[in-house]
């Protein structure tokens, strides 16, 4: 729980409270959420309060996932019922049923004010640079929380120590108001007022439409911490699966590529289900996380991938490993650091992702750590590669100064008109580290994952940059996303060569086992 739930002031509106859902029981270990947030002042908090989301049981892994977030649009937001009614459930047994209901919000006074006070970083690239500085800043006493309200950001209560070499912005709003929530049936003929403090419990016999397509549930809409709502699937880890598999690697993939991708997206989930501790829910359905659709459409083969590997982790020490994937790495797999600094993993290191023997081999030819010539002679040469029949394995970007100088505007507006692009620092992998844009008047140092954030039109950060011509770039790369972990167009590769699922999992996250979540320590 990342802020003391103390009681909140119940609106003086007419209003139906509801309970939250009860809580799984403590499972296994991700990374761990920030310490109880207490209020600095009274009725001072870092952020709106929020139920937490319980922990994931290993005997019984049931997710919490946010079909969507911060729900406070102008227009209303409208639930369908795929067959039969949709059922609303108040704390006493009390119900609303209909096919269809129509969701708007209206300000809800409180009964006494509250202070929203907080130092904010970011934004950041991902969610692991901005957890990486959470516990940088953690370390200096700072009760720090990763939230997302638009794009990552790390908070902290107005009076913590300052972070070293960081300056935070201030973020202080004094709220009398609340969104709260009302629900009409589509005849209008019931209107029900919900509070923001508890959440709402809606169930979909016969499932409910969202998007295109059809979610079982159940479902909750509940309050987060930015004081919007958000519509959130209770749903077990397996059938959670079937939603992700397909939309991450593709349904037709060969079937250890599928099974891989299982795993790991089961190990991602366990890993992950903090992600959104701040906002009461464990994970996203969005690139944030990993894409989640209609579990219902999955593939014959999709679900045969999903029930060999039923259960079944990446660890390494006895907990969930970093199970991080991306679709081409582009002949190389980066390291760890590479992508998000911090501490390295022995399991995600920079290797050549090539057949290792004979003499002309890449890996022989081409040994770690990689120069700038090498990752030229990689880009030009490296087609015996795993996964080179991925579109973007070999790629080209132009971009002129005018482009880069939008994009690089919300960070360094004072820059100008770029004069100069160049790599200041390359990892093991030969990716860059560093890359540094110079202007009339100022320059500006992109790193790491914030280098792709930026610069989006770039798949990549595996390149070389050379100037065509005053004022134009030409970027020559490899690889589509960020390195780390499998490549996906690798596995699918690998998988198509006769490897199973144990070697291509080895092949990737050396020194991990393959275990069931039950085995893994509590």
């Amino acid at each position: 729980m990342l802020l003391a739930r103390s009681r909140f002031p119940r609106a003086l509106a007419t209003s139906a409270i509801w309970l939250a859902s009860s809580c799984l029981a403590s499972g296994c270990k991700a990374d761990p959420p920030a310490p109880p947030q207490l209020p600095g002042l009274p009725g001072e908090v870092v952020h709106w309060p929020v139920p937490p989301a319980p922990q994931v049981s290993p005997q019984a892994p049931v997710l919490w996932v946010a079909l969507a977030a911060h729900l406070h649009p102008p227009e209303p937001v409208v639930l369908r019922s795929a067959q039969g009614n949709l059922r609303l459930i108040g704390p006493a047994g009390q119900q609303l049923e209909a096919p269809v209901f129509s969701l708007r919000w209206r300000e809800v006074p409180l009964a006494q004010p509250l202070l929203i006070s907080r130092q904010v970083l970011g934004p950041f690239a991902s969610y692991e640079s901005a957890q990486a500085v959470a516990q940088r800043w953690r370390q200096r006493g700072a009760q720090a929380v990763v939230a997302h309200p638009a794009e990552w950001e790390v908070w902290a209560p107005a009076g913590a120590p300052s972070p070293l070499g960081q300056q935070p912005r201030r973020f202080q709003q004094r709220q009398s108001q609340r969104l709260g929530l009302v629900v009409t049936t589509a005849a209008g003929a019931k209107e029900w007022v919900l509070e923001p403090e508890a959440p709402v419990q809606l169930e979909a016999p016969g499932g409910l439409r969202w998007q295109g397509g059809v979610y079982a549930g159940p479902f909750r809409l509940q309050g987060d911490a930015t004081g919007s709502w958000t519509l959130v699937e209770v749903v077990p880890l397996e059938r959670y699966l079937l939603g992700v598999v397909p939309y991450e690697i593709g349904a037709g993939a060969p079937a250890a590529a599928l099974e891989a991708q299982a795993v790991l997206a089961r190990t991602w989930a366990l890993r992950n289900q903090g992600r959104f501790a701040v906002d009461g829910y464990h994970l996203c359905a969005d690139t944030q996380c990993q894409v989640y659709g209609e579990p219902g459409a999955a593939s014959g083969a999709v679900r045969r991938a999903v029930e060999a590997s039923r259960s079944l982790v990446l660890s390494f020490d006895g907990q969930p490993i970093h199970a991080v994937y991306h679709a081409s790495n582009g002949g190389v797999s980066a390291g760890y650091g590479e992508v998000w600094g911090g501490a390295p993993w022995s399991y995600l290191r920079a290797a050549i992702d090539a057949p290792a023997s004979g003499p002309g081999s890449l890996g022989a030819r081409l040994p770690l750590p990689l120069s700038a010539a090498a990752v030229e002679d990689l880009l030009a040469h490296g087609m015996q590669a795993y996964g080179n029949a991925h579109p973007r394995f070999r790629w080209t970007r132009s971009l002129d100064a005018a482009a880069i100088a939008r994009a690089v505007a919300p960070q360094a507006p004072a820059l100008g008109l770029p004069q100069a692009v160049q790599v200041l620092e390359r990892g093991a992998s030969g990716r860059v580290l560093a890359l540094k844009i110079q202007g009339p008047r100022d320059s500006l140092v992109l790193r790491l994952d914030g280098i792709r954030r930026t610069l989006r039109q770039l798949p990549s950060t595996l390149f070389v940059v050379r100037q065509q011509a005053p004022g134009l770039w030409l970027f020559e790369g490899g690889g589509f996303g960020h390195g780390a972990g499998l490549s996906q167009a690798g596995a699918i590769d690998l998988a198509s060569r006769g490897w199973g699922l144990r070697r291509i999992l080895e092949h990737y996250y050396p020194g991990t086992a393959l275990q069931p979540l039950s085995a893994l320590q509590p």
